[in-house]
Protein backbone atom coordinates (compact mmCIF):
# COMPACT_ATOMS: atom_id res chain seq x y z
CA UNK A 1 0.00 0.00 0.00
CA UNK A 2 1.24 3.30 -1.04
CA UNK A 3 1.62 5.96 1.81
CA UNK A 4 0.46 9.66 1.05
CA UNK A 5 2.63 12.58 2.78
CA UNK A 6 0.14 15.63 3.30
CA UNK A 7 1.34 18.74 4.15
CA UNK A 8 -0.97 20.96 5.98
CA UNK A 9 0.39 24.15 5.07
CA UNK A 10 0.37 27.12 2.62
CA UNK A 11 3.40 27.34 3.12
CA UNK A 12 5.40 27.07 -0.41
CA UNK A 13 8.88 26.98 1.12
CA UNK A 14 8.21 24.06 3.31
CA UNK A 15 6.88 22.85 0.41
CA UNK A 16 9.77 23.00 -1.47
CA UNK A 17 11.70 21.66 1.63
CA UNK A 18 10.56 18.68 1.29
CA UNK A 19 10.58 18.81 -2.64
CA UNK A 20 14.23 19.09 -2.68
CA UNK A 21 14.16 16.00 -0.18
CA UNK A 22 12.58 14.01 -2.59
CA UNK A 23 9.14 13.88 -1.09
CA UNK A 24 6.13 15.43 -3.30
CA UNK A 25 3.72 16.55 -0.82
CA UNK A 26 0.15 16.73 -1.14
CA UNK A 27 -0.95 20.09 -0.28
CA UNK A 28 -4.09 20.81 1.79
CA UNK A 29 -4.36 24.10 3.64
CA UNK A 30 -6.09 24.00 7.16
CA UNK A 31 -8.44 27.01 8.18
CA UNK A 32 -7.44 27.05 11.95
CA UNK A 33 -7.74 30.84 13.38
CA UNK A 34 -3.69 30.73 14.75
CA UNK A 35 -4.04 33.43 17.15
CA UNK A 36 -7.36 31.77 18.47
CA UNK A 37 -5.46 29.01 19.14
CA UNK A 38 -3.02 30.42 21.02
CA UNK A 39 -5.15 32.73 23.03
CA UNK A 40 -7.22 29.45 24.24
CA UNK A 41 -3.95 27.96 25.44
CA UNK A 42 -3.22 28.54 29.20
CA UNK A 43 -1.07 31.32 30.30
CA UNK A 44 1.90 29.30 31.87
CA UNK A 45 2.02 27.14 28.28
CA UNK A 46 5.48 27.29 27.46
CA UNK A 47 6.56 28.76 23.52
CA UNK A 48 8.02 25.44 22.70
CA UNK A 49 4.50 24.07 23.58
CA UNK A 50 2.53 26.69 22.07
CA UNK A 51 4.10 26.05 18.31
CA UNK A 52 3.47 22.46 18.92
CA UNK A 53 0.03 22.83 19.98
CA UNK A 54 -0.52 25.09 16.92
CA UNK A 55 1.32 22.37 14.50
CA UNK A 56 -1.24 20.02 16.00
CA UNK A 57 -4.42 22.20 15.06
CA UNK A 58 -3.01 22.72 11.73
CA UNK A 59 -2.73 18.75 11.32
CA UNK A 60 -6.08 17.90 12.98
CA UNK A 61 -8.13 20.09 10.73
CA UNK A 62 -6.62 18.79 7.68
CA UNK A 63 -6.87 14.88 8.71
CA UNK A 64 -10.70 15.05 8.57
CA UNK A 65 -10.90 16.64 4.84
CA UNK A 66 -8.72 14.15 3.31
CA UNK A 67 -10.76 11.01 2.44
CA UNK A 68 -9.07 10.24 -0.82
CA UNK A 69 -5.92 9.95 0.57
CA UNK A 70 -7.20 8.39 4.21
CA UNK A 71 -6.58 4.73 3.54
CA UNK A 72 -3.00 5.32 4.02
CA UNK A 73 -1.54 8.55 4.82
CA UNK A 74 0.87 10.82 7.05
CA UNK A 75 -0.31 14.51 7.80
CA UNK A 76 2.31 16.82 8.82
CA UNK A 77 1.20 19.87 10.64
CA UNK A 78 4.04 22.52 10.96
CA UNK A 79 4.03 25.78 12.74
CA UNK A 80 6.84 28.55 13.56
CA UNK A 81 7.86 31.62 15.51
CA UNK A 82 10.18 33.66 16.76
CA UNK A 83 11.22 33.74 20.67
CA UNK A 84 13.03 37.05 21.38
CA UNK A 85 13.56 37.87 25.09
CA UNK A 86 10.82 35.16 25.71
CA UNK A 87 8.34 36.57 23.63
CA UNK A 88 6.79 34.57 21.26
CA UNK A 89 6.78 36.76 17.49
CA UNK A 90 4.49 35.28 14.54
CA UNK A 91 3.80 36.62 11.12
CA UNK A 92 3.82 40.73 11.72
CA UNK A 93 1.20 41.49 8.89
CA UNK A 94 1.87 44.94 8.09
CA UNK A 95 4.77 47.14 7.44
CA UNK A 96 4.53 49.13 10.71
CA UNK A 97 4.93 46.10 13.02
CA UNK A 98 7.72 44.03 10.67
CA UNK A 99 9.61 47.24 10.94
CA UNK A 100 9.42 47.79 14.72
CA UNK A 101 10.57 43.47 14.97
CA UNK A 102 13.40 44.33 12.99
CA UNK A 103 14.54 47.50 15.24
CA UNK A 104 14.01 44.67 18.31
CA UNK A 105 16.27 41.88 16.48
CA UNK A 106 18.71 43.86 14.59
CA UNK A 107 21.97 42.92 15.42
CA UNK A 108 20.82 40.65 17.96
CA UNK A 109 20.15 36.74 17.92
CA UNK A 110 17.14 34.70 18.89
CA UNK A 111 15.47 31.51 18.46
CA UNK A 112 13.07 30.30 15.65
CA UNK A 113 11.26 27.39 17.16
CA UNK A 114 9.17 25.24 14.84
CA UNK A 115 6.23 22.92 16.16
CA UNK A 116 5.74 19.77 14.40
CA UNK A 117 2.69 17.18 13.94
CA UNK A 118 2.57 14.34 12.09
CA UNK A 119 -0.57 12.20 12.37
CA UNK A 120 -0.96 8.75 10.48
CA UNK A 121 -4.29 7.80 8.60
CA UNK A 122 -5.23 4.25 7.89
CA UNK A 123 -8.83 3.81 6.52
CA UNK A 124 -9.71 7.15 7.28
CA UNK A 125 -9.10 6.92 10.86
CA UNK A 126 -5.94 8.34 13.04
CA UNK A 127 -4.18 5.37 14.84
CA UNK A 128 -0.56 6.84 15.80
CA UNK A 129 0.46 10.66 16.40
CA UNK A 130 4.03 12.21 17.55
CA UNK A 131 4.79 15.51 18.31
CA UNK A 132 7.74 17.94 18.86
CA UNK A 133 9.76 21.16 17.85
CA UNK A 134 12.85 22.31 16.81
CA UNK A 135 15.04 25.37 18.41
CA UNK A 136 17.26 27.15 15.87
CA UNK A 137 19.61 29.81 16.99
CA UNK A 138 19.60 32.67 14.17
CA UNK A 139 21.85 35.45 14.13
CA UNK A 140 20.88 38.48 12.39
CA UNK A 141 22.93 41.39 10.74
CA UNK A 142 22.07 44.55 11.25
CA UNK A 143 20.34 46.08 7.91
CA UNK A 144 21.34 49.65 6.51
CA UNK A 145 17.95 51.56 6.91
CA UNK A 146 17.19 51.84 3.13
CA UNK A 147 18.20 48.22 3.13
CA UNK A 148 15.66 47.76 5.40
CA UNK A 149 13.38 49.57 3.79
CA UNK A 150 13.78 48.09 0.09
CA UNK A 151 13.15 44.70 1.97
CA UNK A 152 9.95 45.41 4.08
CA UNK A 153 8.76 47.28 0.48
CA UNK A 154 8.53 44.03 -1.08
CA UNK A 155 6.16 42.46 0.96
CA UNK A 156 8.24 39.25 1.60
CA UNK A 157 8.48 40.26 5.92
CA UNK A 158 4.68 39.96 6.29
CA UNK A 159 4.01 36.95 6.14
CA UNK A 160 6.79 34.96 7.73
CA UNK A 161 7.00 34.47 11.37
CA UNK A 162 9.49 36.91 13.04
CA UNK A 163 9.45 39.34 9.61
CA UNK A 164 12.43 37.12 7.85
CA UNK A 165 13.33 34.36 6.00
CA UNK A 166 16.65 32.08 5.64
CA UNK A 167 16.00 31.04 1.59
CA UNK A 168 14.83 34.25 0.42
CA UNK A 169 15.24 37.73 0.57
CA UNK A 170 15.70 38.35 4.27
CA UNK A 171 19.11 35.63 3.81
CA UNK A 172 20.67 38.72 2.92
CA UNK A 173 20.25 40.05 6.69
CA UNK A 174 21.43 36.38 8.78
CA UNK A 175 24.68 36.71 8.99
CA UNK A 176 24.68 33.29 10.60
CA UNK A 177 22.52 30.21 12.40
CA UNK A 178 22.89 27.68 14.90
CA UNK A 179 21.31 24.58 14.02
CA UNK A 180 19.39 22.97 11.64
CA UNK A 181 18.77 25.17 8.57
CA UNK A 182 15.39 23.74 7.26
CA UNK A 183 13.53 23.81 10.29
CA UNK A 184 14.37 27.32 10.39
CA UNK A 185 12.68 27.48 6.82
CA UNK A 186 9.69 26.27 8.30
CA UNK A 187 9.97 22.06 8.50
CA UNK A 188 13.03 20.35 9.53
CA UNK A 189 14.04 17.21 8.24
CA UNK A 190 15.81 15.71 11.25
CA UNK A 191 12.59 15.85 13.41
CA UNK A 192 10.24 15.00 10.89
CA UNK A 193 12.28 11.59 9.75
CA UNK A 194 12.36 10.56 13.21
CA UNK A 195 8.59 12.03 13.76
CA UNK A 196 7.40 9.78 10.73
CA UNK A 197 9.12 6.72 12.52
CA UNK A 198 7.69 7.67 15.14
CA UNK A 199 4.18 6.54 13.75
CA UNK A 200 5.44 3.56 11.58
CA UNK A 201 7.14 5.46 8.29
CA UNK A 202 10.31 5.59 6.72
CA UNK A 203 10.95 8.23 5.20
CA UNK A 204 12.17 6.60 1.75
CA UNK A 205 8.71 4.95 1.71
CA UNK A 206 7.44 8.78 0.73
CA UNK A 207 10.28 9.53 -2.05
CA UNK A 208 8.78 10.62 -5.16
CA UNK A 209 5.83 8.79 -5.35
CA UNK A 210 3.03 11.01 -4.55
CA UNK A 211 2.16 14.01 -6.66
CA UNK A 212 -0.18 17.18 -6.14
Amino acid sequence: MTTTLVLASASPARREVLRSAGIDPVVRVSDVDEDAVAAALPAETTPQAVVVELARAKAVAVASVVPEYAADCVVVGCDSMLLVDGVLQGKPHTPEVARARWAEMAGRSADLITGHCVLRLVDGEIVAESVDCSSTTVHFAKPEPDELDAYIATGEPLQVAGAFTLDGLGGWFVDRIEGDPSSVIGIGLPLLRRLLGDVGVAVAQLWRHTTQ
